[in-house]
Formats: C-alpha cells, structure tokens, sequence
C-alpha cells in the first residue's frame, strides 16, 4: 500500500491510499482528476471518498466525486454544511460506528473544530494495519490501540503564532481561531506520546500552516520525541505505508 498527498494545508487537502486493487481517497478537497492521475486512471479501484467536515479546503469538490459514482462517506453536520443532502453515492455516518467498504474498515470519531459535527477516522487495512487520521482539531478526546500508521495535524508553532501576531503577520482574533481550531506542535507531540507507538511505522504531520510553522523543526522534533519514520505531508510525495515496511 502506498499513500500519495494530493495537497495538505489551508488551501486543499486530500491524500489517497491505494496499491493495484483497491484505493481509499480522504478528503474530497482536491479536484478529482487527480485521483484519477495517481491511480493511473484505474477508476474501479476507488473504494470510497472520507470527508472530516464541510471547510471547502476538505470538501469542496465532493459533488464532483459524488457525481463520478463515487461513494463519500461523512457525519450528517458535515452533509448539511456541504449542502450534499439527498445525494444517491451519499453516506451518513454515526461517531464511533464501524463500517466496511471492500477491503477497508473506517470509524469516525468526534474532533474539535469550529465547525458542524467534524471528525477523524480510524482506518483499517490489512496491509497497513490501523491508520489514525486526524486533521483540523486542537486536541483529541481519545487513544487509539494498536496503530500502524498517523496521520495527524501539526499546524503551528506557538512561539512562532506570538511572534507573527507581535509584528502584524496575523490578525490577533485569527489567532483566537488557530488556537480554538487546530493542533500545535506542542499538543502534536502531547497526542503522539498518549498513545502507544509500538507498532507504529510512520508517522505523517499534515496542514502545516504556511505563516506559523516550520517544517524542517516540526519534522525533526517530532522524530526525536517518536523514534519513529516522521514526514511532512508535502504535495505530491508518495510513500509506502506498508505495517511491515
């Protein structure tokens, strides 16, 4: 199994997890054409389209997938908000309920964010075992047994965010928000150390802020306090996401 980044930060997120028989899109934030490049075109390999919440940033495009029969899954605040009520490829989902699709399993789980009813997912595989997926929130409620692969939000630098709002860069009430709606650097590595790294073979820190963070350092200080395979989720990277890489 390999994971490819469509994009990942405040602009368009979306990741696509996929071998030669079967893929998974998280997010529908990036214009469908390129899943469709990633995959090399293969169209049926597309199990599913994940949608955490309605920001146009993670589902913008989600009518266009649903219009491609492709089906999306999602929490009912996050339909309502994207306005994708009544759609037939459409899926509601309930917090913390299990769902098969093909080879996959996914469960969401409740995140913070300012916005109708958001979510992670938990993902399972059995080549890439259990996979965290958590972006757009300032803390999680929950541990999560057993991992094989996080992908979590690492946003900003607090001490970076001050100094921004000291010279102008960023607005102090922009700053309320950041703090309110996602995950520091700082509560990052708080997340990572609350569960058990075990089994964990990478690490991925996504929605880097382009003003508040530094990627270079967040990479390298999450790798000192994990031990762990740690990688910025640059657009375009593609990396093996195998449990036995």
């Amino acid at each position: 199994m390999k994971l490819t980044v469509l994009n990942s930060g405040s602009h368009a997120n979306g990741y696509v997890l996929h071998n030669n028989k079967t893929a998974l899109v998280i997010e529908c934030g990036c214009p469908l054409t390129q899943v469709y490049r990633t995959i090399g075109f293969s169209t049926m390999k597309i199990a599913a389209a994940l949608i955490t919440h309605e920001h146009g940033d993670h589902g913008r495009y989600a009518e266009q997938y649903l219009n491609a029969s492709i089906a999306c899954y999602c929490t009912k605040g996050t339909a309502e908000g994207i306005k994708l009520k009544g759609q037939r490829k459409l899926t509601v989902c309930e917090m913390m309920k299990e769902r098969a699709i093909g080879e996959w399993f996914f469960r969401p789980f409740p995140t913070q964010h300012d916005c109708n009813e958001p979510c992670g997912f938990l993902i399972y595989h059995r080549e890439t075992g259990w996979i965290l997926f958590a972006t757009d929130t300032y803390y999680l409620a929950y541990r999560f047994p057993g991992l094989s692969q996080i992908m979590i939000e690492c946003n900003y630098d607090t001490g970076i965010l001050s100094e921004n709002v000291s010279n102008g860069t960023v607005k102090p009430f922009v700053r309320e928000r950041i703090l309110g709606s996602h995950m520091s650097l700082e509560n990052c590595i708080k997340t990572l150390k609350a569960n058990s790294l075990k089994k964990v073979t990478n690490i991925v820190l996504l929605h880097l802020s382009g003003d508040n963070s530094d990627a270079e350092k967040f990479r390298d200080t999450v790798r000192m306090s994990t031990a762990k395979r740690v990688f910025i989720a640059n657009k375009g990277m593609t990396i093996d996401f195998n449990k036995d890489f």
